[in-house]
């Protein structure tokens, strides 16, 4: 066998003692754990509060909104801070491009103002 498969069966022979010992010690666990179920330790807990109501409520679309921006410019964030890091080496084109970049993401956040999407009502 090659060096270049050694290494890979390396990393094989590695991955499959990893998730042996894993399963091992869940099984260990699932032994040695005490198990007494009864009716309190089966209800929900939510901060001391006993649970009133049905577990089921509908989420505002704005929540979704909110969090779709802040990927958006989280992502923006990960492409920026490399450019800043070459932007001596990429030069005009890199300032460019940067720029049209942040304007295309600046014209979608207007255009969600202009919708009225970011009031909190």
């Amino acid at each position: 066998m090659s060096a270049y498969f050694q290494d890979y069966l390396t990393v094989g022979v590695f991955a499959a003692l990893g998730v042996m010992l894993v399963m091992m010690m869940l099984g260990v666990a699932a032994v040695l754990r005490p198990h007494h179920p009864n009716r309190t330790k089966l209800m929900p807990y939510e901060c001391g509060v006993d649970p009133v109501g049905s577990g089921w409520d509908q989420s505002h679309v704005r929540y979704y909104i909110f969090g779709l921006l802040f990927v958006i410019f989280d992502v923006e964030a990960i492409f920026v801070f490399p450019w800043a890091i070459m932007a001596e080496e990429l030069g005009t084109f890199g300032l460019v491009a940067i720029i049209a970049f942040i304007l295309t993401l600046l014209e979608g956040l207007a255009y969600a103002v202009k919708k009225g999407v970011l009031r909190w009502e």
